[in-house]
């Protein structure tokens, strides 16, 4: 059953496991929403973070080359909700992420559906 909120959805996907990234890309299309992505590298999802249109983003939280935060740090300057996708506890995260929605390794499809509705709740004109 699809959540009518996650339909027409636009998702920036950085993740740089390819199972997990194909998995992930095809639940999200099977809900309705559209995929950017999925990315891999820090310089590759900086650059589609920056250059972009998209409602919001789920982020692994590392990645080929490094960790993801400059990543979030710009989506929070965008105004752009994201969760993060982490085996971490929220206190290893960097004080100023630590407030953000957590999608905790390994996830069901149920949790992924909650931080996607997250999502939709707290993007813009949604």
């Amino acid at each position: 059953m699809t959540d009518a909120r996650l339909t027409g959805l636009r998702i920036l996907l950085v993740e740089d496991e390819a199972m997990i990234a194909m998995l992930l890309e095809k639940t999200l299309q099977s809900l309705g929403i559209t995929v950017l992505g999925p990315v891999g590298r820090l310089s590759d999802a900086l650059d589609m973070a920056q250059t972009r249109e998209f409602d919001g983003a789920i982020l692994d939280v590392t990645i080929r080359g490094g960790y993801v935060y400059p990543v979030a740090d710009l989506l929070v300057a965008r105004g752009i909700p994201f969760v993060l996708a982490t085996g971490y506890a929220a206190e290893h995260l960097p004080a100023n992420l630590r407030g953000q929605k957590l999608l905790r390794k390994p996830y069901s499809t149920d949790d992924l559906t909650a931080a996607l509705q997250h999502i939709a709740q707290t993007t813009p004109d949604r």
